[in-house]
């Protein structure tokens, strides 16, 4: 296991996920069912979309090195981009765009409502396009994947223990940019390598 592949992943995806539609679905989630039964179908969600992602990236490191390190500057920069947008309209938001109606639901049917929802909003999403460049670029896809899943498993936590606290904290709009910002510094230092 490649330790700085892994840490380096969960730092990108921790910081790209915080301030994500995922974040928030999380949090809309855990205040209509139990909070535990949410990360478990979250959880779930999550292990296979970064499945296919790792998948994905293992299938595209079998592409010439220099054509993957293109793709991933232009992954990280469009992800970067996305980042910014989404920071700039959560100034103008309230974000509430997730709080909708409900029935009741228990048990079994609260992981599965939670494991769909969440495995809807995932697909294309900028964490699972960062995971599959990091496969590309690092060649470590189980490294990846448990520093991917781990970062995803953090972030879900902390929506459904902490979150509505942590938004009074801090701007959900200063965490896109952050999240932007690791995304350009991986644009960054993958141009370094390509062009050096």
């Amino acid at each position: 296991m490649d330790l700085a592949a892994a840490a380096l992943t969960f730092g990108a995806i921790f910081l790209v996920e915080l301030p994500d539609k995922t974040f928030l679905a999380t949090l809309v989630l855990a205040t209509k069912y139990r909070p535990i039964l949410v990360w478990i179908g979250v959880g779930l969600a999550f292990a296979v979309q970064t499945g296919v992602a790792v998948a994905l990236g293992q299938a595209a490191s079998l592409l010439p090195p220099d054509v993957v390190k293109s793709a991933a500057v232009v992954l990280f920069l469009a992800g970067a981009a996305i980042l910014v947008r989404e920071g700039r309209s959560h100034q103008e938001d309230s974000g509430e765009e997730f709080a909708e109606k409900a029935k009741p639901v228990h048990g079994f049917r609260a992981v599965l409502a939670s494991f769909l929802v969440l495995f809807a909003a995932e697909w294309g999403d900028l964490s699972q396009l960062l995971t599959l460049s990091l496969v590309a670029k690092y060649e470590a896809p189980f490294s990846v994947y448990v520093g991917a899943l781990g970062a995803l498993l953090c972030v879900s936590g902390l929506a459904v223990i902490v979150g509505r606290s942590l938004l009074r904290v801090i701007s959900i709009h200063v965490l896109h940019y952050l999240g932007a910002t690791v995304c350009l510094a991986l644009a960054g230092l993958t141009l370094w390598e390509l062009v050096s």
